[in-house]
């Protein structure tokens, strides 16, 4: 063997980025049909990566597993990530459900941290599924889930603060919860925009057929 390492995931990369494209093409037309339907994007942006093979050994490694394709196909099931984020809670939810009813997709685990929050803050849908013989992770979460989650994982690296460390957890927790209450509110006027803006269409169909029924009235009155 050259002093080139074999790629922990043997010859299944091919494979694998294909099934990574296929959900994110299958995610653009969920958005697309719902755009076309609502005239609302359910989905911020969407990001998707192939953890990278240092990433995937120290994991092995840190798991106390063999750095073998069996273990990097099999034992460990983020291998294909793609990461969803939204504008609102509800469309949270609207897109897991799409994911989930995609023919040849197989729900493995779900772990809801937005409704079972971790301890640190942390709100997130995390899925395990399975499609074509390989595991992937999705996860989703609202804009502000994913900054407070991405200023949180740059923190974390940068806490030479000795004494002080329940202070910063509390405080990043905090900031979560705050977060979280401002996801709540814009949900909630998200919603009313929606009922407000059914209204005036139902009030036009009402006034229309109110006048429509006074002209015949008034019609025949005259006869």
């Amino acid at each position: 063997m050259s002093g080139m390492q074999e790629s922990i995931y043997g010859s299944h990369l091919p494979e694998m980025e294909a099934l990574m494209e296929e959900m994110m093409e299958e995610i653009r037309r969920f958005r697309e049909a719902e755009k076309a339907k609502t005239g609302l994007d359910p989905v911020e942006h969407c990001l998707c990566r192939i953890k990278d093979e240092e990433s995937m050994r120290e994991k092995c490694r840190r798991k106390g597993i063999a750095e073998t394709t069996e273990s990097a196909l099999r034992d460990i099931r983020d291998g294909i990530g793609i990461r969803v984020v939204c504008p609102f809670l509800s469309d949270v939810y609207s897109v897991r459900d799409h994911i989930l009813g995609i023919p040849g997709v197989s729900a493995v685990e779900e772990k809801d941290y937005i409704r079972n929050v971790k301890s640190n803050g942390y709100r997130s849908l995390h899925l395990i599924l399975e499609r074509h013989g390989y595991y992937m992770e999705v996860q989703l979460r609202t804009i502000s889930m994913d900054t407070w989650a991405a200023l949180e994982h740059n923190m974390k690296y940068k806490r030479d603060v000795k004494g002080r460390e329940e202070l910063l957890v509390g405080e990043l927790k905090r900031c979560a919860d705050e977060l979280a209450s401002t996801d709540l509110s814009m949900q909630t006027i998200r919603d009313m925009i929606c009922r407000e803006a059914i209204k005036p269409q139902a009030r036009g169909a009402e006034q229309w057929t109110r006048s429509s029924g006074c002209g015949v009235m008034e019609e025949r009155a005259e006869k």
